[in-house]
């Protein structure tokens, strides 16, 4: 038997007696005894939602990325977002930067580049929180995939690492102009980490939030993080937008791995952790993986009953990540030998969509929107892959 299904019920909701180690602001009034007193109205309708903004076409947590994601039809953008060592909260994937910008090649910046250790993993480069805004913004992005996406080089150089105050303006902008809400999918990286070095994301976050009048029941936000504590955090200061916990395939939270629990990924994704879950969030956001397999020949499977058991605890289900290479795709829905070329991605999502999920994570929000349109087109029959 495995150690996950030897895991109680009772074992996993110790997670929710677990002290919460630093107060996000105080409620000003009880807490939510469930996640879906969070404002999850605005997410009944199937969602499409810009990772990283357009990143198949632009290179990644750019504005330029963001707005081409909206004007193609993405529902919600998603922003990571990361300090600076002036407690400035900025759109990147990760806090070391050597992949994602031109710091690299700065040779004003070349004393910066140092080791570090990031949720256990030792990493090599440049991190945001050793730049002011002022410095950081000085950098220009690059594509993060250039072997695979040789067309997103075209941008190098020429976009700046935007704030999360301008990502919330151009998603009104947006908004107004494209005369649709474009919701915005903020996610917390290394929250624990950033706690120890004195930059907490939290407050930063809520008071950007407010600033941009999106803090409300119904504002257009998901917040989200592979981090429990922080979104239990978030949960008990009454924050009202939806919160989103992550998962993995594989591996276990920071938070819990630096508290010495021994609870993992495979134990939230179970029966009894989503339900855990659903006290304090409202979705959850699974690897692909984990809703549909693939199997040992590296084509697709069965689906799990994941989504079944999200779905049993009023949990939606937001998969990561679609993209149209065949680098990303199962096996069976390669076309030709070129990892950088496009596959049968059509195919690949309307698998996830028949499954039953509620939205999707795809670099290519376009898409994203196709495959959701053919699902909901019941008058389109659609040919088999070949």
């Amino acid at each position: 038997m495995s150690r996950t299904s030897r895991l109680s019920a009772a074992a996993l909701t110790a997670l929710l007696a677990v002290p919460l180690s630093l107060a996000v602001a105080p409620a000003s009034s009880a807490s939510p005894a469930h996640g879906s007193d969070h404002g999850a109205d605005e997410a009944e309708e199937l969602l499409v939602i810009g990772h990283r903004g357009a990143s198949g076409y632009r290179p990644e947590h750019t504005l330029a990325s963001y707005e081409l994601a909206a004007r193609m039809g993405a529902d919600y953008i998603e922003c990571d977002v990361v300090s600076t060592a002036d407690a400035v909260l900025v759109c990147r994937h990760e806090n070391e930067i050597s992949g994602t910008t031109d710091v690299a090649d700065r040779p004003e910046f070349a004393d910066r580049q140092t080791t570090k250790t990031v949720d256990g993993v030792e990493l090599t480069g440049w991190f945001t929180e050793d730049f002011t805004l002022a410095e950081l913004q000085t950098l220009r992005a690059v594509e993060r995939l250039p072997e695979l996406r040789e067309e997103n080089t075209l941008y190098d150089g020429l976009f700046e690492v935007p704030t999360l105050d301008e990502f919330f303006e151009l998603r009104a902008d947006l908004t107004r102009e494209l005369d649709r809400e474009i919701g915005a999918y903020i996610e917390t990286k290394h929250p624990t980490y950033f706690d120890s070095i004195g930059l907490s994301l939290e407050e930063p976050l809520l008071a950007d939030l407010r600033e941009a009048h999106v803090d409300r029941r119904h504002s257009p936000v998901f917040l989200q993080s592979f981090e429990t504590t922080n979104l239990r955090e978030l949960d008990a200061a009454g924050v009202k937008v939806p919160l989103v916990q992550l998962l993995s395939a594989s591996g276990a939270p920071a938070d819990l791995v630096a508290a010495g629990l021994p609870f993992t990924y495979a134990d939230l994704s179970t029966a009894a952790g989503l339900a855990v879950i659903a006290r304090y969030a409202d979705g959850v956001g699974p690897s692909k993986d984990q809703v549909i397999p693939l199997l040992e020949d590296g084509t697709l499977g069965e689906p799990t009953s994941f989504v079944a058991d999200a779905h049993a605890v009023d949990l939606l289900v937001h998969p990561y990540t679609f993209r149209n290479e065949n680098a990303f795709l199962p096996a069976e829905l390669d076309e030709g030998t070129d990892p950088a070329a496009y596959g049968q991605a059509i195919a690949e999502q309307l698998a996830f969509w028949e499954a039953g999920v509620d939205g999707i994570f795809t670099d290519n929000p376009d898409t994203g929107v196709l495959t959701r349109d053919l699902f909901l087109d019941a008058d389109v029959e659609l040919a088999p892959a070949a």
